[in-house]
């Protein structure tokens, strides 16, 4: 292999993969929905070590399904710029949160955290906002060496 077709990668810091997890709004929520992978893009607020996801469920939303259905999800943020990039990927189930005013999340924090929804082809009133939390059972961080 020609030398100058790798970069070296190491793991992240803690600090680095929290200051990834603070500093950026978006990332790819990955689920196994029956024997299909299923991938979406997805805003996601962090706080308190959680990462919360908003989906818009208009009776039959396939991403609420892959959910409810997923052992373990998996989430991934990254960044890629030339030689220099770095990733962070979480994996663990996802919890619906049943009561979100309970953790501080009123329509108001919802629509702050979280930004506009974006819809397809779905009616706005048609669309319920539900809430999950992935419980991050392992992380793991890797950016390339400067």
């Amino acid at each position: 292999m020609d030398p100058t077709d790798f970069v070296y990668t190491v793991g992240m810091t803690d600090e680095e993969v929290i200051d990834a997890l603070e500093t950026h709004t978006t990332g790819v929520l990955s689920f196994a929905l029956d024997d299909d992978a299923y991938a979406i893009p997805i805003g996601y607020h962090y706080a308190d070590d959680s990462v919360y996801f908003r989906f818009g469920d208009d009776d039959g939303a396939r991403k609420v399904a892959a959910a409810e259905h997923t052992g373990d999800a998996c989430f991934v943020l990254y960044e890629a710029e030339d030689e220099r990039s770095w990733s962070v990927i979480l994996t663990g189930p996802l919890r619906r949160i049943e009561d979100p005013a309970a953790l501080g999340f009123d329509e108001a924090t919802v629509r702050e955290r979280f930004g506009p929804l974006r819809v397809f082809d779905e009616t706005p009133e048609d669309i319920t906002l539900v809430l999950y939390e992935l419980d991050a059972e392992r992380i793991v961080g890797r950016r390339t060496m400067r």
